[in-house]
């Protein structure tokens, strides 16, 4: 007995059958392109997705960014309690304040630390200056912390104490 050749697209079995052809026109029918709306909270999503993962990508590049060294995602970090606080965590993370940025506004030359003779920042103030190692320790319970520690997400409980104490935290 020869075997007849088999046809891919119409499966043998099917043929003749009553009721068969109805299933398989309805087969073929769910595989055709679906005309339906995507919901427009679909698309919105969708979109957010792309555009902080596109904004995710860039902000990773950006490492020489002072503010990177301590959010290295994009995600919002809380806010604290009061708005003055907030303000001062702001202006430190992102390494601007007036004491240490004063001078370009004024035309000056840039503030110098007396102790180390470096230019004061933000950096060199909370982590660098050998002059604050004393109350450093005593706020941070420690001599090798890093701005990170300081200024994460949640910023370090001591920190605006140790500000107050240095005489810092009025000139941010």
């Amino acid at each position: 007995m020869a075997l007849a050749p088999l046809n891919p697209k119409q499966p043998t079995n099917h043929v003749g059958i009553s009721g068969n052809e109805h299933a398989d026109n309805l087969a073929k029918s769910a595989t055709d392109s679906i005309n339906c709306p995507v919901p427009l909270s679909d698309i919105k999503k969708y979109v957010k997705i792309k555009l902080d993962s596109n904004w995710q990508s860039r902000w990773n590049l950006k490492e020489a960014n002072k503010l990177h060294s301590i959010k290295h995602l994009i995600t919002c970090w809380p806010s604290l309690p009061y708005r003055k606080l907030d303000t001062v965590l702001t202006r430190l993370r992102i390494g601007h304040t007036r004491f240490t940025h004063r001078h370009l506004l004024l035309g000056e030359p840039a503030p110098h630390c007396t102790a180390c003779q470096c230019q004061m920042t933000v950096l060199h103030i909370l982590i660098e200056c050998r002059q604050f190692n004393h109350q450093r320790i005593r706020c941070f319970h420690s001599s090798s912390i890093t701005l990170k520690d300081i200024l994460h997400k949640d910023p370090h409980p001591q920190l605006f104490t140790f500000l107050r104490t240095i005489g810092f935290y009025s000139l941010i």
